[in-house]
């Protein structure tokens, strides 16, 4: 009898691996009114014993990349991130101790920083994503008026509490559950309008402009008991408009970028909020809120696709 499971030409295997890419985990702390984020990239990379499954199919000894995602997110669970490098740490010693086959594990892992935002209200729960921010301008001038919109894009803020999302439309195709207690995250696109047109107007003190207004930007974000993001983007215009009186308009885009509560119960694991819990970041699809905020008696003039601004 032929044994058709090893190639019949002078073709050997070479160096190869396989694991579970790019697993988003975001695991929040609670301390008391104060809470901490580990937010992590993780990806997972195992070799060894793996001839037979390349030859012949056979996955006897390969341990599914399904199974490593839960692994990373088990983890953030039962061990906590007291760094990225003690994650690693843990997640290689597993994969390499818990599985013959699997010779070598390879964890890369990205970190990215979240500063607190600091602000009057109660708790210490609302963050802004370090090294993010693009400071944006355009300058239209027609030789007797000007039109100055500035702005930035890619501000990642989230609040970890004090958002809730119910009392929504339903129909057939609803899935989505209520949520009383979820994160509220997104990547902030502004554009604001200041109403200096003319060389006879006193100039804005621009360096000073764009900092209050980030600031207002960021304190309304933090301080809104959000029920719904729309909610919270009216807060953030409202804000600006009321305390910085050189801009007449801001509009917004802003992406929803949901958080869903990881099951944990297939592995014994509860995940509840009341003292932190383990949350699947998603990138796409996204929900995406948009709106201009207006002075009274404004006309709005930035446009409504930002894309073209």
């Amino acid at each position: 009898m032929t044994d058709n499971s090893r190639p019949a030409r002078p073709v050997i295997l070479g160096q190869n691996q396989y694991g579970k890419a790019e697993n988003r985990v975001v695991k929040i702390t609670r301390d008391g009114a104060t809470h901490h984020i580990k937010d992590l990239n993780v990806s997972v990379s195992l070799s060894g014993d793996m001839d037979e499954v390349h030859y012949s199919g056979s996955n006897a000894n390969v341990l599914p990349t399904d199974t490593t995602k839960n692994t990373v997110f088990a983890f953030a669970k039962e061990h906590g991130i007291e760094s990225a490098e003690q994650f690693g740490i843990h997640l290689a010693r597993h994969f390499v101790t818990s599985q013959e086959p699997i010779r070598t594990a390879r964890i890369r892992i990205e970190e990215y920083a979240w500063e607190r935002i600091e602000h009057a209200g109660e708790g210490a729960h609302s963050f802004v994503r370090q090294g993010q921010e693009t400071r944006l301008t355009q300058i239209t001038y027609d030789g007797s008026a000007w039109e100055v919109v500035s702005g930035l894009k890619d501000l990642v803020v989230m609040n970890s509490t004090d958002s809730e999302f119910w009392g929504y439309v339903k129909d057939k195709y609803t899935t989505l559950p209520e949520a009383y207690d979820r994160i509220l995250a997104t990547q902030v696109s502004a554009r604001w309008r200041f109403n200096w047109t003319d060389d006879e107007q006193e100039m804005p003190h621009w360096e000073k402009s764009y900092e209050q207004t980030r600031k207002h930007m960021l304190q309304a974000f933090a301080e809104t008991y959000s029920l719904s993001l729309q909610q919270t983007l009216y807060q953030m215009g409202s804000r600006i408009i009321d305390n910085r009186g050189e801009i007449d308009e801001v509009r917004f885009s802003l992406p929803n970028k949901h958080h869903f509560l990881v099951d944990l119960e297939p592995f014994g694991l509860k995940n509840a909020t009341e003292d932190g819990a383990v949350y699947y970041a998603a990138d796409r699809p996204y929900g995406l809120i948009e709106a201009t905020v207006l002075r009274d008696g404004c006309e709005a003039r930035i446009p409504v696709d930002l894309t073209n601004l």
